[in-house]
């Protein structure tokens, strides 16, 4: 394969990796607070019952999705739900005091949760975890230029891998690595706003891709391939990164001195 071939498809497996890392710590987050009910045995069973159905999940959905991801409808049903998450998750944060009271009472509720039913909200829970990350994951790589590899499903090989790698990183990373950056987010609780921001720029990538469909062809063709719009969106996607990094100190620092 050819060097710059090689560096771009280099350069998105590390944005997903680090993507990958800040939504599986919110995710992890979310499944901590679903289980916490429980006895600590009954609490890790539940939590490998659910990350063993998000990984047999994952991985289905990954092969359904190569098949399908040059349908446009599938593509713009991608770019909306993307966007509808992060909107409606930075919503959330920048409003949750309103939201303190409506939470406390499901805790309430949870706590009359039975075993099993707290394994199938777990696992509801991992399901809609592995859609963000797997079209997450599609969003990145649709654009990337095809390589010398064979296809598997409807995808480019190396596409293939990539998302691929995305998926099973985010599991690796909810499974081992979860503490890390529930540690990350608490000390920089901008980069939780910052990476559902980058999900919804994604979504944004991913709708250019689809205006550029060939079915559709609002932009041109060549627009969402193009070095110009591949240089735009990194840009953006680090000054976002970049954003939630230093804001968060700020806001740490403003804290300190109060």
């Amino acid at each position: 394969m050819d060097l710059s071939l090689l560096l771009e498809y280099g350069w998105v497996l590390l944005v997903l990796i680090a993507l990958e890392g800040l939504l599986a710590a919110d995710n992890a987050l979310v499944l901590a607070i679903m289980v916490k009910h429980l006895p600590e045995e009954e609490r890790k069973r539940a939590l490998f019952y659910g990350l063993a159905g998000a990984f047999i999940f994952r991985f289905a959905s990954l092969f359904v999705i190569s098949f399908l991801v040059d349908v446009w409808q599938v593509q713009a049903i991608g770019a909306i739900y993307l966007l509808f998450i992060a909107i409606n998750h930075i919503a959330r944060k920048l409003f949750k005091k309103k939201l303190e009271e409506k939470s406390s009472e499901k805790e309430k509720q949870e706590k009359n949760s039975g075993f099993w039913t707290t394994v199938i909200k777990v696992e509801l829970a991992d399901i809609a975890f592995a859609v963000d990350s797997i079209l997450a994951a599609v969003a990145l790589a649709v654009a990337l230029p095809d390589t010398p590899l064979p296809p598997i499903g409807g995808l480019d090989g190396g596409k293939f891998l990539v998302i691929f790698a995305g998926g099973l990183i985010g599991l690796i990373i909810m499974r081992f690595a979860a503490n890390f950056f529930v540690t990350l987010l608490a000390k920089r609780p901008g980069l939780e706003i910052a990476a559902f921001a980058i999900v919804g720029w994604v979504g944004v990538k991913l709708a250019v891709y689809t205006l550029s469909h060939p079915s559709l062809s609002v932009l041109p063709s060549t627009f969402a391939k193009s070095p110009e719009w591949k240089i735009t969106f990194y840009i953006v996607l680090v000054l976002i990164a970049l954003a939630g990094w230093f804001l968060s100190k700020e806001a740490k620092e403003v804290e300190n001195v109060a």
